[in-house]
């Protein structure tokens, strides 16, 4: 029994490892002092780092996937706080049906979502609207909101919400200061969750995004087209560990747990 136990920590200790050993790499590499990828290196810089401040194409680009993956992640919010109420509160004749249809950019590729959206906005002349280019994330990441919503409001003690009522609290004092603090949880991981897709989303973005509208993950692309030099680690290395410590922040907050078995 003790063997099996050793052998079970060493395979999921390897496993771990075979996982991490990119993104480890990646951030190792970052630090070289030379003028190419290489590794191992003969010395550690922060040059490409410095590089990132100085390059004004990087740091427009993060600006704007900042805005977009705010603005986005908060209407997707705002907006699976009422569809998850509805569906966990009432029984209705095709429930299921809208449920699976709030759901479904989850089942939809990201490619056909980008090439449809890039149909439409040249139909629709819409093309090249920072607009339009958030409304498609919000698209995108209202199932990742409604999913933490949705697990939020269906483990909520309704008996606090008949308590408010029959001590004469109106629906606006009960929404304000019953539902919305019992399903903070939800929204505050929903809001995360739905930040961190938008804001490292590419392979949706690269088929509607403009000169002008150009994301950081649609950059760092662009990037590697033309050419590939440690600067591209670099923007890579902070990227993951800013991700890494936005999922600590949602595993203290609400768990990892809901987040990714939807557990309740």
């Amino acid at each position: 029994m003790k063997r099996n136990r050793t052998l079970s920590l060493l395979f999921h200790t390897a496993f771990m490892l075979f996982l991490l050993a990119p993104l480890l790499i990646v951030i190792v590499v970052s630090f070289t002092d030379k003028g190419f990828i290489s590794y191992p290196s003969d010395g550690l810089s922060l040059r490409w780092y410095q590089a990132v401040l100085e390059e004004p194409r990087i740091t427009q680009s993060f600006w704007l996937s900042l805005k977009l993956a705010t603005f986005a992640s908060t209407i997707a919010v705002c907006l699976a706080v009422p569809a998850a109420l509805a569906l966990t509160r009432f029984r209705f004749p095709g429930r299921d049906a809208v449920s699976a249809f709030l759901m479904s950019p989850l089942m939809i590729p990201n490619v056909v979502l980008g090439v449809s959206f890039l149909r439409f906005f040249n139909i629709a002349g819409l093309s090249g609207s920072v607009f339009w280019l958030t409304m498609t994330h919000v698209i995108f990441i209202f199932p990742y909101s409604l999913r933490l919503v949705l697990a939020s409001a269906t483990g909520m003690d309704r008996e606090v919400e008949m308590a408010a009522r029959s001590l004469g609290a109106g629906k606006r004092h009960v929404y304000g200061r019953i539902i919305l603090p019992l399903i903070l949880p939800g929204l505050t991981g929903g809001w995360l969750l739905s930040f961190i897709q938008s804001f490292d989303e590419l392979t949706m973005t690269v088929f509607v995004a403009t000169p002008g509208t150009t994301t950081l993950p649609v950059w760092m692309y662009n990037h590697i087209a033309q050419t590939i030099d440690p600067l591209i680690t670099s923007v890579s290395a902070i990227l993951i560990i800013a991700t890494v410590i936005m999922m600590i922040i949602m595993d203290r907050l609400v768990g990892l747990d809901k987040v990714l078995i939807g557990k309740g």
